[in-house]
């Protein structure tokens, strides 16, 4: 019983670390940040061992959304034994995203500044939480956020074994048949001439495409439509499950 009540705390008391660490932010020394993250465990806790971990997905928002604002993601995550580390990339004093000339080289610094936080997040969880998988991320993100996830593993794979986005536009997808890679569309925008992989690509890289009908770019958060929501789980479910993407396609 003693167990079961301790237990029962950590899940809902805010558990600070050392270094800085806590469930809610993380302290960026050597840039002078403090990254915005939360942490959410999976539902079974007590079965991530250091001789058998659970696995870690990080999820990056789209710009100008709270990264704590993708819990449906974050608690199907959850659901299936992640442990899920929702960040919060842009803090005030940033300079804003830019909206003019070659997108792709005048948002680059904003790419650069996510990797790179990303790398600090892991760096700093995977020294505090030994039970967890460190060594073999999925990276997750919406827009802007699957813009850095796409920046990050094109520097590198080390640490990451694959990478969802969320109707990202800008950033290439890696081509890459070690790294599992998904991307899920909606209807609204294209990506930019080269971001997504070709059929052929597809084939044989294993990575896959799918456009959800009608959604829309800015719907794909905690806001918008329990239909869509559903639809991105169960994609991303299906995927992670080895299925087929035609098959995935055409459900």
């Amino acid at each position: 019983m003693i167990f079961i009540f301790a237990l029962i705390l950590a899940l809902i008391t805010p558990i600070t670390f050392a270094n800085g660490l806590s469930l809610d932010s993380i302290e960026d020394g050597k840039r002078g940040r403090v990254i915005p993250v939360e942490l959410t465990l999976p539902v079974q806790p007590e079965q991530c061992q250091a001789n058998s971990k659970c696995p870690v997905v990080l999820l990056s928002a789209g710009y100008g959304m709270a990264h704590n604002q993708y819990s449906f993601l974050a608690t199907w995550f959850s659901q299936q034994g992640y442990l899920s580390v929702a960040i919060g990339h842009e803090l005030a004093g940033d300079p804003p995203l830019s909206v003019t000339g070659n997108l792709y080289e005048t948002r680059s610094e904003n790419w650069i500044r996510g990797a790179e936080t990303l790398d600090v997040v892991r760096t700093q969880l995977s020294g505090q939480l030994s039970n967890y998988n460190f060594d073999e991320l999925l990276l997750v993100g919406h827009s802007n956020g699957g813009d850095i996830s796409a920046w990050r593993i094109n520097q590198s794979t080390q640490y990451i074994s694959g990478i969802i986005t969320l109707d990202h536009r800008r950033v290439p997808l890696p081509r890459n048949s070690d790294i599992n890679t998904l991307s899920i569309r909606a209807s609204d925008f294209a990506a930019d001439q080269g971001v997504l992989p070709t059929s052929d690509e597809q084939l044989r890289d294993g990575s896959c495409v799918i456009t959800i009908a009608d959604a829309k770019h800015n719907d794909m958060w905690d806001g918008g439509a329990e239909q869509l929501k559903a639809d991105i789980v169960a994609i991303i479910k299906a995927f992670l499950s080895a299925t087929p993407c035609q098959q995935i396609a055409n459900r």
